[in-house]
């Protein structure tokens, strides 16, 4: 049984994440679990859900300490005090969908072992019932925002800057602009009213969604735009000139100001070069697609920093849960001393090249064997996620799509990217014959 993907459990709410599947979450991390603090985002579903998993810990003989309505690093950052924390939520995805996601005390999501664990415990349904008089607590606790706040404040300076920050709905409003305004900011809010339809825009914070940020922050003459997704652990930025600051350049720009001497990075495997270029002396590490792997390898490898260019930002200093707040806030400490635009332009620029090749299903593992065999005299393959093949003038990775009958092929050169993305391309094609 496969319930959890690379960002936890998540899919269409009362269809593929029902009250039922909830319940048995809930039994099963509460066999092993003496207390369990539990949040969610704003999403129509996300009470429903929440409730049944509740019911499933106590029913363990869990104890459950509710926080509310609050975003995913408020939940993890609350859970240090717990043997494990839940948070609701289905993250960037739409309106539609639920989703449930497992922390550990340290702000880490439940790792690979943690998540077969629970796993097997549903599919076997071996869970235990307590009696009457051992069933959980229920309590409340209502300072998760205020102590995630006291936190990030006591690692930033803030600055006297106006910022437009559109939160999309999500529960980023509960937190994002409140504390930019302790750190002295002028904030100007889209988007901030709590609403799990989220009808303003996508939860996801890509460009195409972002329209109404890049036009206010122009209009408002704002040094910075911070968007999030419907739980904020991610965050994305628009410049001071309205224009929005790509994942791979967000990495760059946070390891120059995270890291010094010769750290360790760790990244998925289609993050772009402008990492490794713009930090010469560091070791760029790379991983499957998914923050949870992210921080994994950067918990194995006590690395300084890592993250992905969807926009999860890890800074294990704090946590290993991608923190979109304390990602927001740190920017602002960062472009009170050069402009994000500036910051932007330091940055080497090499051209990228995506496309998708349809293929069926069940023949994308005999696709990519065979793919594999022919990229291996190319360069230096790696098979962590897809295949990765790095050449001395750039790489292009090969990677079956997780969720679409395609397989997608991503190309990056210093020069000539074109005719390596055309070379690579029609060798998955000629494979599909």
């Amino acid at each position: 049984m496969k319930l959890f993907g690379s960002s936890g459990i998540r899919g269409l709410a009362n269809v593929e994440v029902t009250v039922d599947l909830a319940l048995k979450v809930g039994m099963a991390l509460g066999k092993s679990k003496k207390n369990a603090v539990i949040g969610r985002d704003p999403r129509v579903a996300g009470e429903m859900i929440e409730l049944a998993v509740i019911s499933g810990l106590m029913s363990a003989g869990c104890d459950v300490t509710r926080v509310g309505l609050v975003t995913t690093p408020t939940l993890a950052y609350a859970a240090r005090n717990y043997d494990c924390g839940v948070m609701i939520t289905a993250s960037h995805n739409p309106a539609t969908d639920v989703g449930i996601k497992l922390w550990n005390p340290d702000g880490m999501a439940f790792d690979s072992s943690q998540q077969e664990e629970i796993e097997n415990i549903i599919e076997k349904e071996d869970f235990i019932y307590v009696p009457w008089n051992m069933v959980g607590e229920i309590t409340t606790y209502g300072n998760a925002v205020r102590d995630h706040m006291d936190m990030i404040l006591s690692h930033s300076t803030g600055a006297p800057i106006r910022v437009v920050i559109d939160c999309g709905g999500g529960a980023g409003g509960t937190i994002t602009p409140f504390l930019l305004r302790k750190m002295g900011c002028e904030v100007i809010t889209l988007n901030s009213q709590l609403d799990g339809h989220f009808p303003a825009r996508n939860p996801e914070p890509k460009e195409d969604n972002l329209w109404m940020l890049k036009k206010a922050v122009k209009e408002f003459d704002a040094a910075l735009g911070i968007a999030h997704d419907g739980d904020a652990d991610r965050m994305m930025a628009v410049d001071e000139n309205g224009d929005f600051l790509s994942g791979d350049e967000m990495l760059a720009i946070f390891a120059r100001f995270e890291c010094k001497g010769n750290p360790m990075i760790v990244v998925p495997v289609d993050t772009s070069m402008i990492v490794d270029d713009s930090m010469p002396g560091s070791t760029v590490v790379h991983t499957r697609v998914g923050d949870v792997y992210v921080a994994e390898e950067m918990k194995k490898l006590k690395a300084d920093f890592g993250g992905e260019p969807s926009g999860s930002w890890i800074f294990p200093r704090i946590s290993y849960c991608p923190d979109g707040i304390y990602a927001g806030a740190l920017l602002v400490d960062i472009v009170k001393e050069k402009k994000l635009s500036e910051l932007r332009d330091e940055l080497p620029k090499y051209p990228t090249l995506r496309s998708t090749v349809a293929c069926a299903n069940d023949k994308k593992a005999a696709v990519m064997q065979a793919v594999s065999s022919k990229l291996e005299s190319m360069g230096e393959v790696s098979s962590i996620d897809g295949i990765r093949v790095d050449m001395e003038g750039g790489w292009v990775l090969v990677r079956p799509s997780g969720t679409e009958a395609k397989i997608r092929v991503t190309a990056e050169a210093r020069q000539d990217v074109e005719k390596l993305h055309a070379k690579v391309e029609n060798i998955v094609k000629e494979c599909l014959k």
